[in-house]
Order: C-alpha cells, then sequence, then structure tokens
C-alpha cells in the first residue's frame, strides 16, 4: 500500500496566533505531501519493501538497496517527523504536562523550565534544517537535534515529541527568527497526547 499524508486533525488556522495559517497549510499539503509524494515514487519496483511501516524502513536504512537508501531516509524521515508533529500540537494547548511524563522529565532534566530550555537551545543550535526531540536512547530520557528530516529512530532512538526548525515551518511568520517561533510553539502543544507517546515509546 502506498503511503498518504495523515489529515490535519485541526484546522489550518487553528494554532493562530503561534503559527499562521498559510504556514500550516503549505506546510502540511506542500512540504509533507511531497515527502510521501517521493517515498512510494522511492519504492516503486520494490515490492517486498512496500509492505513495510515508514518505522521498519528507517530502521533498517543500512539492509535497504544503495540506490535508494537516501530517498527513503529522507523522505521516509519527513513523513515520519510530520506525522508526529502535527498529532502534538492542537488549539488551545500549551501549559505544562502532568503524571508520569512530568514526573520523567523532571527526574531527567531538574525542572519543566529546564527541560524547555534545554530543546529550545537544542532547536536554536541546530545549524541549517533539522529538528530537535525528546526521545527514549538506551532507556534514559534525554534531548537530541537531528540535521535535516533525520529520525533518532535511525540509529536506536525513540522519539515521542520533537519540533520542527526547518525555515518552511515558521519563516512567513517569524522570518530569521527562529527563538521566536520556538517560545511561540509551546502555546500549542497537546501534552496529552504526548503523554501517549511517551508512555508508548516507553515499553
Amino acid at each position: 500500500m502506498p503511503f498518504t499524508v495523515p489529515p490535519l486533525p485541526y484546522a489550518f488556522d487553528a494554532l493562530e496566533p503561534y503559527i499562521d495559517a498559510k504556514t500550516m497549510e503549505i506546510h502540511h499539503d506542500k512540504h509533507h505531501g511531497a515527502y510521501v509524494t517521493n517515498l512510494n515514487k522511492a519504492l516503486e519496483g520494490h515490492a517486498d519493501l512496500q509492505n513495510k511501516t515508514v518505522e521498519q524502513l528507517l530502521s533498517g536504512l543500512s539492509s535497504l538497496p544503495e540506490s535508494i537508501r537516501t530517498a527513503v531516509r529522507n523522505n521516509g524521515g519527513g513523513h515520519l517527523n510530520h506525522s508526529l508533529f502535527w498529532k502534538i500540537m492542537k488549539k488551545g494547548g500549551g501549559g505544562e504536562p502532568g503524571g508520569e511524563l512530568a514526573t520523567a522529565i523532571n527526574g531527567a532534566f531538574g525542572s519543566f523550565a529546564e527541560f524547555k530550555a534545554k530543546l529550545v537551545d537544542a532547536g536554536t543550535k541546530r545549524f541549517g534544517s533539522g529538528w530537535a526531540w525528546l526521545l527514549f536512547r538506551d532507556g534514559k530520557l534525554v534531548i537530541e537535534s537531528s540535521a535535516n528530516q533525520d529520525n533518532p529512530i535511525i540509529d536506536g532512538g525513540k522519539a515521542f515529541f520533537g519540533v520542527d526548525v526547518w525555515e518552511h515551518a515558521y519563516y512567513l511568520k517569524y522570518q530569521n527568527r527562529r527563538p521566536e517561533y520556538l517560545e511561540a510553539w509551546w502555546n500549542t502543544i497537546n501534552w496529552a497526547q504526548v503523554a501517549e507517546n511517551f508512555a508508548e515509546a516507553k515499553k
């Protein structure tokens, strides 16, 4: 089955004023759409790979034919990353997490404020395009950033929360002011979804 772009779980303008409707429309329909189109194109003629999940493809990159490895890495990563990104935001989001997720964040980083500062720092300092992530690596909760559309699953990490710092995610509203975008983005977070992702990644 070919991969498809998941529908946005809210209206394009739902994240206003933090992320503008036009950015969301272009980002979801055009950018995510292109990753899916190009991933499907890369898998044409590889029937054995077409039934794999995007997670299976990315975690097994080294076993893919060399001729399609880069295309799957870039476009499969773009598909996986954005599929996560849309779901961890919502209209009227923000605040702080509770429950086990809050306990885990406080245990790993000292406080929510420290965690937030470290994730913003990782996103701000990522040179060029990429992502900043909260993930499990070797059973520990860590913050990392990755280049381009790389997802930590490529080298054994389990990311469950991340922010897109490609310019297309914020440029219409924030131009080159990435730290301003990152600060505003926290007002969109769907912590209930992040807690679900956390519970799944912890298994």
